[in-house]
């Protein structure tokens, strides 16, 4: 028998409306199962804390069955060190709203052709530092111009992402964009959402234009696990005290390893191995996850 543990279940839906029948759903559930349930703490009008014993695995399995029909995000995890010292964050497609390459290849002219490559990258259908150099090639000639022009045009923040960083910062916790993007674009995001450091991969330009090649090694994988690895190192930090998050197949290996991985509207390879999905609510919902109220949040 699976050893029962002090969890806690927390519940984030879009809006205020939909959290009540979330929460009675989970409830219901929780009775089913014969599970005794110790309080619940609101966090803010669209979250809730749900105290429980239980077995992890079997918590989080019956949650996410009976929020099955409803607009409702849900961690479950123990209740030891959920408030993480380190938050490791993919860029594109999780922090940002676009896949930046994509948008290049779009003033490349080849964008249909790219965004097939990067679909199916991030599945994990194709291996990703092979897959990064074959679009990157079809960029060759594209002018540097294009680059700043991709960022104004097509690059947004993602809801919630600076009041994420920024809360989590606030708190003293260090903030690192780890992407298997660009230079270019990490380091205007870094610095648009309130990030300390930024890694990726560099562009490399000759005469005002691309070359298509891009700087060797690869940020891939592997080297996102390095660096989650690194920095909490560095901070003297336990992997049960981390946080990493991304959308696909190439943020896999961080999100497995850290003490709270999350899957952001993520492809199904990566949704099905993360501690937690936010596939409705917007990215803020990481904060109540580590016990953060809403008038802690930090929104200048």
């Amino acid at each position: 028998m699976r050893p029962c543990m002090e969890l806690v279940l927390t519940l984030v839906s879009p809006a205020s409306g939909a959290l009540p029948a979330a929460e009675a759903a989970v409830d219901q559930a929780l009775a089913r199962a014969d599970l005794s349930v110790k309080a619940h703490e609101p966090l803010g009008p669209c979250a809730v804390d749900i105290y429980l014993e239980g077995e992890l695995g079997a918590v989080r399995k019956l949650a996410l069955e009976a929020l099955a029909h409803h607009a409702t995000d849900a961690a479950v995890q123990p209740i030891a060190h959920r408030r993480k010292g380190l938050l490791l964050a993919d860029m594109d497609s999780t922090i940002i709203n676009v896949e930046c390459l994509d948008e290049l290849a779009d003033f490349a002219g080849v964008k249909a052709q790219v965004a097939e490559i990067t679909e199916r990258a991030m599945r994990g259908e194709l291996e990703f530092e092979g897959a990064l150099r074959e679009r990157v090639g079809m960029l060759k000639g594209l002018s540097l111009s294009a680059l700043q022009a991709a960022y104004d045009e097509r690059v947004r923040l993602n809801p919630g992402a600076r009041t994420l960083v920024r809360t989590m910062a606030a708190h003293g916790a260090r903030c690192v964009l780890v992407s298997g993007g660009f230079t270019f674009f990490t380091s205007r995001v870094a610095e648009a959402a309130g990030f300390h450091a930024n890694r990726a991969n560099t562009l490399i330009d000759a005469g005002g234009a691309l070359t298509g090649q891009v700087g060797e090694p690869i940020l891939g994988r592997e080297a996102k696990l390095a660096a989650l690895k690194g920095e909490a190192q560095a901070l003297g930090l336990d992997l049960s005290r981390t946080l990493a998050i991304g959308d696909g197949a190439n943020d896999l290996a961080m999100i497995e390893a850290a003490g709270l991985g999350v899957a952001y509207r993520a492809k199904p390879i990566v949704a099905a191995q993360a501690d937690a999905k936010v596939d409705h609510a917007d990215l803020a919902a990481l904060l109540y996850f580590q016990g953060y109220r809403a008038e802690q949040f930090v929104t200048d």
